[in-house]
């Protein structure tokens, strides 16, 4: 098949990691036949250096034109201060709805040789395999704001249409796995929680009465998720929720740097990214994890593409790269070998090959 691919690296190790997930994509077209034209266009920070604006004209016309789009990572101190009018995100947060991405997917699992990378015991650990399905271009984020000198305000709010599509997302998710649905919100406190937990509700109990339902309050989710992971299947929830509660979900597989995320629409179009941040500090050094990346070229070429065995073969192809002890400084550990992020994308290429 022939797909047209934008490939937005953005900033810090944004480029580094994304490289190594356009070599895999390149190494799948060579060996299964197909044909990606994969073109790149400045993002985020080092687009505002360039264009004096986060999203350039020409790259979001590249990305809708785009059967799919990989994204690296944004941000970081240069552009951060308080004072600046413009940021990395807010380019972001555009593309997301120019796209019309609302449902963004985040797959956690854990491999079996990285028990030890986890802060967690390996009994809590075992068995972990969850999705969360974040609502993406709805609430607080996209809220009207407000600032003075003494005080400042963000608003969050959800329409129904909002909550009805993402919820289906999610309950279709569930469906084809354990049939295990967990909404999170804050309905004892907050109106669109309470709106959110109704539409859920009965959008659940009329159109997929197979699935187990629970709601669960996001403190409370918080805890759990530490607590029983194993007991998560799918779980959906609405934008600021989902931002923080994937973040510490991932330290359940053992590193932000492994996880990646799947941005989806009501069409095939997709943003793909690792969930990991631009991470300044490491930036130019050849040591970020490019895992995240990799896995999210793999939920491309499933969600967009439609391209199912080559996206197992590329999933099967990092899990034998771990599996062989081939490891990225933050996953290291005794008895493994230190890889650079070079050498781990070369390593997945090896296996695919």
């Amino acid at each position: 098949m022939k797909a047209r691919i934008a490939v937005v690296a953005g900033d810090g190790i944004g480029p580094e990691v994304t490289a190594e997930a356009v070599q895999v994509l390149q190494a799948v077209a060579t060996r299964h036949g197909h044909e990606f034209e994969l073109i790149d266009a400045p993002f985020g920070g080092i687009a505002i250096d360039l264009h004096g604006d986060p999203l350039p004209p020409a790259t979001l016309e590249l990305c809708l034109g785009a059967d799919a789009v990989l994204l690296g990572a944004i941000g970081g101190p240069k552009w951060s201060a308080p004072q600046l009018k413009l940021r990395p995100e807010q380019g972001l947060l555009r593309l997301r709805k120019e796209l019309g991405v609302f449902a963004n997917l985040r797959p956690v699992s854990l491999h079996p040789a990285l028990r030890d990378a986890s802060t967690l015991k390996a009994e809590v650990l075992e068995g972990v395999d969850l999705v969360f399905v974040r609502e993406l271009t709805g609430g607080i984020y996209f809220g009207a704001r407000t600032r003075t000198d003494t005080t400042a305000s963000d608003q969050c709010s959800y329409s129904v249409s909002e909550v009805e599509r993402v919820v289906r997302v999610a309950a279709r998710l569930a469906m084809g796995r354990r049939r295990k649905l967990v909404s999170i919100d804050k309905a004892n406190v907050l109106e669109t929680s309470r709106l959110w937990r109704e539409v859920t509700e009965r959008v659940v109990r009329s159109e997929f009465p197979e699935l187990q339902l629970e709601h669960m309050l996001v403190d409370a989710a918080a805890m759990h998720l530490i607590r029983r992971p194993r007991d998560f299947d799918v779980a959906v929830t609405e934008n600021l929720f989902g931002d923080i509660l994937t973040d510490e979900a991932s330290m359940l597989a053992g590193s932000l740097g492994l996880l990646p995320s799947a941005s989806l629409g009501e069409g095939s179009r997709g943003l793909y990214e690792p969930i990991h941040g631009s991470a300044p500090d490491i930036a130019g050094q050849g040591i970020a994890n490019p895992i995240g990346a990799i896995l999210s070229a793999a939920l491309l070429l499933r969600h967009s593409l439609q391209l199912e065995r080559e996206a197992a073969a590329v999933e099967a192809a990092v899990s034998a790269v771990i599996a062989g002890g081939l490891r990225t400084p933050d996953i290291a550990s005794s008895g493994t070998r230190s890889a650079t992020t070079r050498a781990c994308g070369a390593a997945v290429i090896a296996q695919l090959n």
